[in-house]
């Protein structure tokens, strides 16, 4: 059963989406995990809720050009993802697929950070020198329920190879909005 997420403050992000075969491959593992009544990000049905690899976190991030953009972001994005990851405490965690960090997307996420006015207020896990990223596929996960939510990840089958992503968004929280700042939406 999936207890109610508490509020989550409003900030700005900076995320990047992944290529079709990608992000079908991750909505079959929120589908599984959902049908198994297991916490899943699959249970989030705004078209908004995207499989995202999350670059930069801040309260607020000013407006950026596209030609600013273009200078340091070039899609589509090699992406190959790792194995499973769990972040947090206590008796309910986050589940994710890690993503392996590339020298590419490293620069990248260093690059936005810059652009997004260096230092700033960032959320600690999206520093760069601390980042770990990842595709979120459930929060709040109980621990109890792991051996089940892999049996069912298990059974999607491994992500695809030679995949990448192909539009940088920023969401903004507080008015539920996503922009497109570059390739498709």
């Amino acid at each position: 059963m999936n207890d109610p997420a508490p509020p989550r403050p409003a900030v700005v992000s900076l995320e990047l989406l992944l290529d079709p075969g990608l992000e079908s491959h991750i909505r079959a593992e929120w589908q599984a995990l959902k049908e198994a009544g297991l916490s899943s990000l699959g249970a989030h049905e705004a078209p908004s809720n995207r499989p995202h690899i999350t670059l930069v976190v801040r309260p607020s991030i000013p407006p950026v050009s596209p030609v600013d953009l273009g200078a340091v972001v070039t899609l589509p994005v090699p992406v190959t993802l790792g194995g499973l990851v769990l972040f947090g405490s206590g008796d309910r965690r986050v589940l994710a697929r890690s993503v392996v960090p590339t020298e590419e997307l490293l620069t990248l996420h260093a690059a936005l950070h810059a652009l997004a006015g260096g230092e700033g207020d960032n959320a600690p896990h999206t520093r760069p020198g601390e980042w770990a990223p990842h595709i979120t596929l459930a929060r709040r996960l109980r621990l109890d329920a792991l051996p089940q939510a892999l049996r069912m990840l298990d059974d999607v089958g491994l992500p695809p190879t030679g995949t990448s992503a192909t539009t940088l968004r920023r969401w903004d929280a507080a008015s539920a909005t996503v922009t497109t700042l570059l390739g498709q939406p």
